[in-house]
């Protein structure tokens, strides 16, 4: 089957970009023709491994040189467009230029699974896609999470999609509550646990990753940290990402010694194999992918129950440690806990283990193939 993923930017970083590219790839290991079309591109290089046999194109090529432009069009490019609400969090990639690329895009398909994975281009394939090509939206944050706007042309316009494919059974009920009439369908993010290096969980290092901005809450972790250090003098705090907040982030350590802000690296699996505790400290998260690969090797985890992913993957106690969404003493209690409990580690990361084995691409993305299926059959 011809499978079309749609991103925002497939040359650049985060976690929506990983999996999305991740899911094209073993789609085409399966078999099947898949294309990854990139909205902007501003990049030479893909920062993920791209099979191959995937094709990939970008819609408008940003990158200084690549394009003759007008005066008229660097003003327009200034300005936002129109079908893109305020609230989402990539409207300013938005301008006319793009949206009239997009909507040309999508109006322009007549076969095949269009797979769209942001609100900005959901709701665009809702508006223009032709009858002949198969709509399916991904959600990859929870819907709470969204602008009122956001939120309000979700319910417009989301119904129109195929079938909407969210991360929890949480998101799921929230989706179906808010755009009556919407298909969704429940089905989370695959990570490949297999030719990752265990954790032997015997290395005194916390690990944390992912952009630094608000919503990862690292402004919450570092002082968290900071509060159990002298308790744990030889363990360390190893942040890694890339961000606005580094500098606000910096004055929050008191300890440079134990926290330390590691910035970007190319190396997270070894990294992640290397500590013995991770800790997701967001405000709010889609399904954290980065905690998953945590797990996937071994790791020991504490985390905020924050709206929507931990309290979907991890039973407190059981395959991690739990607390209270934004709750700075709580999570320094947790961190401690694991830091001086060997016997406590080993066990919740023997099940973490376990418990990753669950989102494997093997049992994922037969549920991906089953659904596309489906959807052209019925069309």
């Amino acid at each position: 089957m011809k499978i079309r993923y749609l991103l925002l930017h497939a040359y650049g970083m985060g976690g929506t970009i990983r999996t999305v590219i991740g899911q094209a790839n073993a789609m085409v290991a399966r078999g099947h023709d898949v294309e990854i079309v990139s909205v902007v591109r501003r990049r030479d290089h893909a920062q993920f491994r791209i099979d191959p046999r995937i094709t990939v194109s970008a819609l408008v090529d940003e990158r200084a040189g690549r394009e003759e432009v007008t005066f008229k069009d660097r003003v327009m490019r200034r300005l936002r467009g129109k079908a893109v609400p305020y609230g989402e969090f990539a409207a300013r990639y938005f301008t006319p230029h793009v949206e009239r690329a997009v909507t040309t895009y999508v109006a322009g398909l007549d076969d095949g699974v269009l797979v769209t994975t942001r609100p900005a281009l959901n709701l665009m394939a809702a508006r223009h896609a032709g009858r002949g090509v198969v709509t399916v939206g991904q959600e990859h944050m929870n819907l709470r999470t969204h602008h009122e706007a956001v939120r309000k042309s979700i319910a417009r316009w989301y119904p129109k999609l195929a079938v909407v494919a969210v991360l929890t059974r949480t998101d799921q009920r929230d989706y179906e509550r808010l755009a009556p009439g919407v298909r969704t369908t429940h089905i989370p993010n695959a990570v490949a646990g297999s030719g990752r290096r265990r954790s032997d969980l015997s290395n005194p290092t916390v690990i944390a990753a992912g952009r630094l901005r608000v919503q990862k809450g690292f402004d919450l972790l570092i002082p968290a940290f900071e509060q159990i250090a002298p308790e744990h003098p030889d363990w360390g705090l190893d942040i890694y990402g890339e961000g606005q907040k580094l500098q606000e982030l910096r004055k929050l350590v008191t300890h440079p010694r134990q926290v330390r802000l590691r910035g970007r690296t190319a190396r997270l699996e070894e990294e992640l194999a290397d500590a013995s505790v991770f800790v997701l400290s967001s405000r709010f998260e889609g399904l954290p992918m980065v905690m998953l690969e945590a797990m996937a090797h071994g790791l020991a985890v504490a985390s905020f129950d924050c709206p929507t992913g931990p309290g979907d993957v991890i039973v407190d106690g059981v395959n991690g440690l739990l607390v209270p969404p934004e709750d700075v003493p709580a999570l320094g209690r947790a961190i401690s806990r694991l830091a001086g409990d060997s016997d406590l580690r080993e066990r919740l990361g023997a099940a973490a283990l376990e418990t990753a084995g669950t989102y494997a691409p093997e049992v994922v993305m037969p549920r991906w193939e089953e659904l596309f299926t489906e959807l052209l059959a019925a069309r």
